[in-house]
């Protein structure tokens, strides 16, 4: 298992509509990456990990 670069987005927003510009709220998504090998003869396990993969990237 390999670290890649992660990546991180900062979204700021005014918590009042009308005045008060200096009270802000921030939310944040971090997205991290790895880098799996899997060597393996079966074909089975091959096909249950990508089918786990491939539900998991439909969620998000």
């Amino acid at each position: 298992k390999i670290g890649l670069p992660s990546s991180r987005v900062l979204y700021t927003v005014l918590r009042s509509p009308h005045i008060d510009k200096k009270s802000r709220e921030q939310f944040e998504i971090e997205i991290k990456k790895k880098f799996l090998v899997i060597k393996t003869e079966r074909h089975e396990l091959r096909k249950k990990f990508f089918r786990l993969k491939r539900r998991a990237t439909r969620r998000t």
